[in-house]
């Protein structure tokens, strides 16, 4: 189980380290790089983003990810596929992240059967309520999988007990309101809205959305369990190409 693998790994690190990818992004050969390349520097789990023409969750940088994804011609299967050689691979929990419409038309008993032949833990679809995830819980459960769900800053304390009772694995708190890539403030307010999310849920906590360096990381110990990068990996990648994302991630964690 998720949240079982997140507690053992607790017991030996203070906070871990979940990355972001697009699949298929800038190749799919090059996707694999860079899992390959963030397992080798220590990450603990990975997000791997279905590529989605409207990701309305995300900015500018994740945004164009996509949107060079979708250019290359990468489909649902192949992103299926993508996630049974990594998870096959390399000794890490892999999710998957994207929207609604893709597990709609593909099917959603489909889609998580095809999670769970290929070895995936879990799932991350930010624009599904729980109201309309009688389907998908359904079939998430039969399989043992973990629906991840989201918090905000804008959630309410009673919005928050719902969501908790059909999450798997972990929560998901995203640090601001927005999309991903922009500017977060790690301050007290921080810290006070994680606390009303710890006083909501017995499940892990990783935060995300804005997450950038060491120093975030550090702030985020003690107050979460699980530091997500997403942006600022891109970033590197885009800039600088996958040889760079090795030192960052080491030296995230140092």
């Amino acid at each position: 189980m998720l949240e079982t693998y997140i507690r053992s790994r607790l017991a030996e690190k203070k906070i871990l380290l979940m990355t972001h990818i697009v699949i298929g992004y800038p190749t799919l050969k090059a996707s694999l790089e860079i899992v390959r390349t963030m397992v080798e520097a220590g990450v603990d789990l990975m997000e791997l983003q279905i590529p989605f023409s409207e990701p309305i969750a995300d900015g500018p940088v994740i945004l164009k990810a996509n949107q060079a994804a979708l250019a290359n011609g990468v489909t649902v299967d192949q992103c299926l596929d993508f996630g049974r050689t990594v998870a096959r691979r390399f000794p890490i929990p892999f999710l998957y992240m994207t929207y609604y419409n893709i597990l709609f038309k593909h099917g959603v008993g489909r889609f998580a059967d095809g999670m769970q032949a290929a070895g995936l833990q879990g799932a991350i679809v930010p624009d599904l309520p729980p109201e309309e995830a009688a389907d998908y819980l359904a079939a998430m459960g039969r399989r043992e999988l973990s629906p991840i769900f989201i918090f905000s800053p804008t959630t309410a304390n009673a919005r928050m007990h719902t969501i908790a009772r059909v999450a798997s694995g972990f929560i998901y708190c995203v640090a601001r309101k927005g999309v991903t890539g922009n500017e977060t403030s790690f301050s007290q307010q921080i810290g006070d809205y994680l606390a009303r999310c710890r006083a909501a849920t017995q499940l892990p906590l990783a935060l995300g959305f804005g997450v950038k360096d060491k120093s975030d990381i550090k702030f985020l110990e003690g107050k979460a369990d699980i530091a997500v990068i997403g942006t600022q990996a891109l970033r590197l990648v885009e800039d600088l190409g996958v040889a760079a994302l090795g030192d960052f991630i080491y030296g995230l964690q140092e």
